[in-house]
């Protein structure tokens, strides 16, 4: 008598897959579907269009003395608002507070700013950008007094952690102080001054400018710091 074979009552196994069949629509549709999730990001960066310019120009002042923000700012996160007539950047982990303004191409930008956190690797860090996206953080020029735990002061381009940037190491930001910023632009150089004295100049050979560089925003990491008397003009 024979053996019962050991395939026995399980079913015919599957052919093999030839290397020349092709994808059938519902395979093609599952790959697109794949491409689509993983790109979905990218896509809507893509789609979204530009910032939005709601704020007429080329002039502007804001003293913030009102209870809330209100029409004309965008932010893409941190919990930037108005505390007794000034504004509040409350850590905001580098996402700016951006006004929907274009900027002049030659311009002065002025305000008043006080750092009130005063410890460890959050101490200092006053923070703003400008000829940026609208949207994203270093998408224009970064420029940060007491950045790093209060140990580097900087104006850099598109990547404050890159090596196109001006620095200093020789001025610390006081705790509680209000400090008086200007930032300037004549032809292709960045000019910053505190309180009326030069602090960094940074000459580009290809000045960022036209759409996409054309914003200002207030920014910060982790350190709580209060922003007044925004006032910007064309120079």
């Amino acid at each position: 008598m024979m053996e019962p074979s050991a395939s026995a009552g399980l079913p015919p196994p599957l052919p093999a897959a030839s290397p020349d069949r092709r994808l059938g629509w519902r395979g093609w549709v599952a790959v697109a579907a794949c491409v689509l999730a993983a790109n979905a990001a990218l896509l809507h960066l893509a789609l979204r269009g530009p910032a939005a310019a709601t704020v007429p120009g080329p002039r502007y002042q804001d003293r913030f003395d009102r209870a809330r923000l209100g029409p004309g700012w965008f932010t893409t996160g941190g919990h930037w608002r108005i505390v007794k007539g000034e504004l509040l950047s409350p850590g905001p982990k580098n996402n700016p507070l951006w006004l929907e303004l274009r900027l002049p191409r030659d311009v002065a930008i002025e305000f008043d700013a006080r750092s009130e956190t005063g410890t460890g690797d959050r101490a200092g860090d006053i923070k703003f950008e400008v000829f940026g996206d609208g949207r994203n953080h270093a998408s224009g020029y970064v420029c940060i007094f007491g950045g790093w735990g209060n140990q580097i002061s900087a104006i850099a381009r598109l990547d404050e952690h890159g090596r196109d940037r001006v620095e200093r190491s020789d001025r610390k930001v006081q705790i509680g102080r209000t400090y008086h910023m200007r930032l300037e632009r004549r032809g292709r150089t960045l000019r910053w001054l505190v309180d009326g004295a030069p602090f960094l100049s940074f000459d580009d050979a290809a000045p960022l400018e036209g759409p996409g560089h054309d914003r200002f925003g207030f920014s910060g990491w982790e350190a709580d710091v209060y922003f007044d008397d925004l006032r910007i003009a064309p120079l």
